[in-house]
């Protein structure tokens, strides 16, 4: 009897789409903050700015466009389409935060992963209503009531967080997914 394929959710922000870096951009463009890689160590960004600035952020980001923009993450289009290859890959993004992300979201997902069968896009709250054998994310907080393995991919926020196994890049992801795969 052959065994079923695995099963990847794979989360959209800071995993395959680089937010941090675009929200950096907007901050420094929008009222002059700058930081280094160091200073964004471990932190959010709603730790380092005035609530008043956290706020036109937040209130930017609802309006959704801001994600039909966003950079792909280094290795990320090559990563996705050979784990396609082997794997039944789903991309699960908790955009239900930002409601009016959606299409944007769905646009950009798209035009930069056309592997990605839109009937296995996602778009919800919590996480832990998801059915799969490995979640790709960068908050741990999806992964508390997660039923499988969850890989912590690094963002900035993320980097005094414990967690293993952890993906530095797309590089990592390919060796644990077939490592924990092996492993079945």
């Amino acid at each position: 009897m052959s065994q079923s394929r695995l099963r990847l959710a794979i989360d959209m922000d800071e995993v395959m789409a680089d937010a941090c870096s675009a929200q950096r951009t907007w901050l420094q463009k929008s009222f002059g903050y700058t930081w280094t890689d160091a200073e964004l160590r471990g932190q959010h960004f709603r730790d380092l700015v005035s609530a008043e600035d956290y706020k036109a952020m937040e209130d930017m980001l609802h309006q959704g466009d801001f994600f039909a923009t966003l950079a792909v993450m280094p290795g990320a289009q090559d990563a996705i389409s050979a784990l396609c290859e082997t794997c039944e890959v789903f991309i699960t993004t908790a955009a239900m935060e930002y409601p009016a992300s959606c299409a944007p979201k769905f646009a950009w997902l798209r035009d930069h992963f056309p592997c990605i069968s839109p009937l296995n896009i996602v778009f919800c709250g919590d996480k832990s209503i998801l059915a799969a054998d490995v979640m790709i994310d960068d908050n741990l907080r999806h992964f508390r009531r997660f039923k499988g393995q969850g890989v912590l991919f690094t963002a900035p926020h993320n980097m005094a967080e414990t967690w293993t196994p952890r993906a530095d890049n797309w590089r990592d992801v390919l060796t644990i997914v077939d490592q924990i795969d092996a492993s079945r």
